[in-house]
């Protein structure tokens, strides 16, 4: 299991904007590809020194083939709609992460 993970700083005047977007459009839009099985979207807790807003959307995928095809069909498209809609209010970087085991809890 691959998790396809983007990490985005939001200029705090598109800030509501952006995150209503992401919610209703766009990640329903890349789950829609076909090659995710779920989104988590996250909100990092730090203070950017440059300002604004950071968060990372977690994309799981069952295989490396099926990122490898969200690049080859889909990516181009949906980074050039971030960039038309926002320019550069949003600062965006990529991260390709695999899942070597999970853990569970259970609280009584």
């Amino acid at each position: 299991m691959y998790i396809y993970n983007v990490t985005s700083n939001v200029d705090e005047s598109i800030h509501q904007q952006w995150l209503t977007w992401m919610k209703e459009e766009h990640i329903p839009e890349v789950l829609a590809t076909g090659k995710f099985e779920k989104a988590i979207l996250t909100r990092v807790l730090i203070e950017e020194e440059m300002g604004g807003f950071t968060y990372a959307v977690h994309y799981q995928t069952p295989s490396r083939e099926t990122l490898e095809a969200y690049y080859n069909e889909d990516a181009p498209r949906l980074k050039t709609e971030v960039l038309k809609k926002f320019a550069d209010k949003v600062l965006s970087f990529r991260t390709e992460l695999e899942i070597v085991d999970e853990y569970t809890v259970t609280f009584n």
